[in-house]
């Protein structure tokens, strides 16, 4: 019975692990690719991009944060864990 317990502990941590792994694409898919599908900076448009990762994560976190333009603060995210990992879903992306 224990071995049980363990093993469905193991499943548990390593799906979470998978889970964190897939954050910012998730956060990306559930609160910015309505947009960023189809305003720019579109994802994947390495050259929209480029001047913005120029910046770094910690502008562009602080920049989404903040809201801009038509994005709302924290672009609909729920936290700024969140949002730093769509940032760098996103910067992956236009690389």
């Amino acid at each position: 019975m224990k071995k049980i317990a363990w093993m469905l502990g193991l499943a548990g941590m390593l799906a979470v692990g998978a889970a964190a792994a897939a954050d910012g694409k998730a956060v990306y898919d559930a609160t910015c690719s309505g947009c960023h599908s189809a305003m720019a900076p579109k994802i994947g448009d390495k050259a929209a991009w480029a001047p913005r990762i120029k910046k770094g994560v910690a502008a562009l976190t602080a920049s989404v944060m903040k809201g801009k333009g038509a994005m709302p603060p924290k672009g609909g995210a729920a936290s700024e864990a969140e949002v730093r990992a769509a940032v760098a879903y996103l910067i992956g992306r236009a690389k």
